[in-house]
C-alpha cells in the first residue's frame, strides 16, 4: 500500500472517531438539555402558613429543584399570602383575602395577574388559567373583624415556567376548602 492510501485510511478512520464522539456528546447533551423536567427534590410541608393543604397538589404546581421554603406575608389587614420559593426564587403565591360584599370570582380575578381569559366554574366560584385562579369561599364564612366582606383564595404562580390549568383548578379548590376551614372563616 502507498504511503497516499494510507494517509487516506487515517483520514477516514479519524473522521469516523470525530463522528462518533459528536454523536456520544449530542446524546449527553440532549439528556441534560431539559427533555425530562427538573426533579422536585424537596418536601411539601402539610400545612402551609397555617392551612393544610394536599402537599402532592401544591408540589404539581411547583417547579423542579432542591429546597423549598415559605414566608408569611400580611400586606394589609385583610390579605394573608403564603409565598413558597424554590432554590430561593418565589415559585407560587397562596393567599387569601376580604373583598367587599357583592363582587364576583370573575370580577375579583381582574385584579390579579394571570387570571385573564381564565375559565370559570360552572357554580361561578372559580376562575383560573395555568398559571394563577381565584375561588371565592362558601357564604357562611364570616368573621366579626370583616362584617361586610367575601373571603377569597388566590393561586399564582410566579415565573417558575409552570403553566397547568388542571394542577391549578385543583390546587385552588384544594386550598379554598381548606381556608374556609380554617380559622380564616370563623
Amino acid at each position: 500500500m502507498s504511503a497516499h492510501g494510507s494517509l487516506r485510511r487515517h483520514r477516514f478512520i479519524g473522521t469516523a472517531v470525530s463522528l462518533s464522539a459528536v454523536v456520544a456528546l449530542a446524546s449527553t447533551l440532549s439528556a441534560c438539555s431539559g427533555d425530562e423536567p427538573p426533579k422536585k427534590a424537596y418536601t411539601v410541608p402539610s400545612s402551609l402558613c397555617g392551612i393544610t393543604v394536599d402537599s402532592a397538589l401544591v408540589k404539581a404546581a411547583l417547579p423542579g429543584g432542591d429546597s423549598l421554603t415559605s414566608a408569611t406575608v400580611k400586606p394589609n389587614g385583610g390579605t394573608v399570602r403564603c409565598n413558597l420559593s424554590v432554590d430561593g426564587k418565589e415559585a407560587l403565591s397562596l393567599a387569601h383575602t376580604w373583598w367587599t360584599q357583592g363582587q364576583t370570582t370573575a370580577t375579583v380575578a381582574q385584579g390579579y395577574a394571570d387570571t385573564d381569559d381564565g375559565t370559570l366554574s360552572d357554580d361561578l366560584r372559580f376562575v383560573h388559567t395555568g398559571k394563577a385562579g381565584v375561588g371565592k369561599t362558601v357564604s357562611s364564612c364570616k368573621v366579626s373583624r370583616q362584617p361586610d366582606q367575601d373571603l377569597y383564595t388566590v393561586v399564582q404562580t410566579r415565573d417558575s415556567g409552570v403553566d397547568d390549568p388542571d394542577a391549578i383548578e385543583k390546587l385552588l379548590i384544594a386550598y379554598t376548602k381548606a381556608v374556609e376551614g380554617s380559622a380564616a372563616c370563623r
